[in-house]
């Protein structure tokens, strides 16, 4: 398969509040080769744990540059990739592309070759949708989970907020991603709101952006239902590392109800950390999420 893609020039990323990590790329991944993935990897490269840190639909690893320093304070290692079709990763132009396990084999294929371990799974959105299938094939590699507003597709439906959203993107091709990202979180920034904007100059880019939300796998024939219920399956009976759970009260999409419902097929998850004024993008308000998790996981004092 012969994939078309186009990569965002450099120039759209030189102001971004707060995020001045160097980016990383890989373009050898196997089934992959040619496509260009971007990531960042602060903190040490041996011996300390790692946080790796999943986006969803339609942010990037700009999402969470409140989190990650409070990671690399208390000394671990922090890897955030964006995944092909966001953020400084090349996008596949045509939509078709985007299928649940091509992105999901692309994770795998960068887990392979990053040989990490001793992985704190941070997850939110499609970072959930999608990680929270990794540590099954993993389980010798990943000890901590750290889960906020998202699901695992197993096919049994979904809130009407996220089929709102989901036809929404199905008639918003050339979507505002600074205005959404506004009307979402209000404590934005312009300037923060224009970041999040930056991987997209125009709509040729946001195949990925149009295509997620009609990848969720809400009813049982969609792709990936199956792999999403054996990680349900893993998480409820086979999971042994420590987990820890966040909330953005205010999400309509991915609120408290599917979180609940998370929590409950998680083994052993403790009771969430409710951010009440937090919404689906609750790592805007990350910092005191990171803090709590570190002190759960004993890792700081």
């Amino acid at each position: 398969m012969t994939i078309r893609a186009i990569r965002t020039p450099d120039t759209w990323f030189e102001t971004l509040p707060d995020y001045d990590y160097t980016p990383h790329y890989v373009d050898d991944l196997p089934g992959y080769v040619g496509l260009r993935m971007a990531y960042v990897d602060e903190g040490p490269k041996s011996g300390a744990p790692v946080f790796l840190c999943l986006h969803g639909e339609p942010s990037w690893g700009y999402l969470y540059r409140k989190m990650a320093p409070v990671f690399l304070a208390a000394g671990a290692r922090v890897i955030i990739p964006d995944l092909f079709g966001f953020g400084r990763s090349d996008k596949p132009v045509d939509d078709e592309v985007y299928t649940f396990h091509w992105h999901r084999n692309a994770l795998k294929a960068f887990l392979d070759r990053m040989d990490l371990t001793d992985i704190c799974l941070v997850c939110q959105d499609w970072g959930g949708l999608l990680g929270l299938t990794l540590p099954m094939d993993y389980p010798d590699r990943f000890s901590r989970l750290l889960v906020m507003n998202t699901a695992l597709g197993v096919g049994k439906g979904a809130s009407e907020g996220f089929i709102a959203w989901r036809d929404f993107m199905a008639n918003t091709p050339d979507l505002d991603l600074a205005g959404l990202m506004q009307r979402a979180t209000p404590i934005l920034t312009d300037a923060e709101a224009k970041a999040y904007a930056a991987p997209f100059p125009d709509a040729t880019y946001k195949a990925g952006v149009r295509r997620f939300p009609a990848l969720v796998p809400i009813s049982p024939d969609m792709e990936g239902v199956q792999t999403s219920q054996q990680a349900l399956r893993f998480w409820s009976e086979d999971w042994t590392g420590d987990s820890f759970m966040a909330v953005g009260m205010q999400d309509p999409v991915l609120g408290p109800d599917t979180m609940a419902w998370l929590r409950s097929v998680i083994k052993n998850c403790p009771k969430p950390l409710e951010i009440a004024e937090g919404g689906h993008f609750v790592q805007e308000w990350g910092e005191p999420i990171a803090q709590a998790a570190l002190k759960h996981f004993g890792l700081t004092d």
